[in-house]
Order: C-alpha cells, then sequence, then structure tokens
C-alpha cells in the first residue's frame, strides 16, 4: 500500500466516517469505546484504518466498472 493511502484516510476518509450519523449503531460504538484498555484501542484503529482504506478502494474499482460497462 502506498503511503499515500494511510495520508488519504487520515484527512479525508477518517473525518467523512467521523462526521457521519451514528444514528443506530452509536450505543454499539460507545460500548466498544468504553470497553478496550488503550492498547486494545491502538490495534482496533488500525484494523478500521485498513478497512476503511480498502471499502475506499473497492469503491473506486467498483466505480470504473461501471464506467466502463456504460460505454
Amino acid at each position: 500500500m502506498s503511503d499515500f493511502m494511510p495520508w488519504l484516510y487520515t484527512h479525508y476518509i477518517k473525518p467523512q466516517i467521523d462526521a457521519a450519523p451514528q444514528g443506530d449503531y452509536a450505543f454499539h460504538i460507545d460500548l466498544v469505546r468504553n470497553n478496550l484498555r488503550s492498547t486494545e484501542w491502538n490495534s482496533l484503529s488500525k484494523a478500521m484504518e485498513f478497512t476503511a482504506i480498502q471499502a475506499f478502494l473497492l469503491g473506486m474499482r467498483t466505480g470504473e466498472e461501471l464506467a466502463v460497462s456504460r460505454r
């Protein structure tokens, strides 16, 4: 993974995720946040970063395929 993707996560993807309405998920998010030790929180943060980057890349690839199929 290039150095650009972690930068993009920090400056674009994570702020978008943090700003998204949590709705019915707020209870579960708070439950996880309040029950993790600091070492576990660091591991969860890295796992969330990886997952968000992969989801972003999947969206990019899917969008490219949709554009090609519409031609």
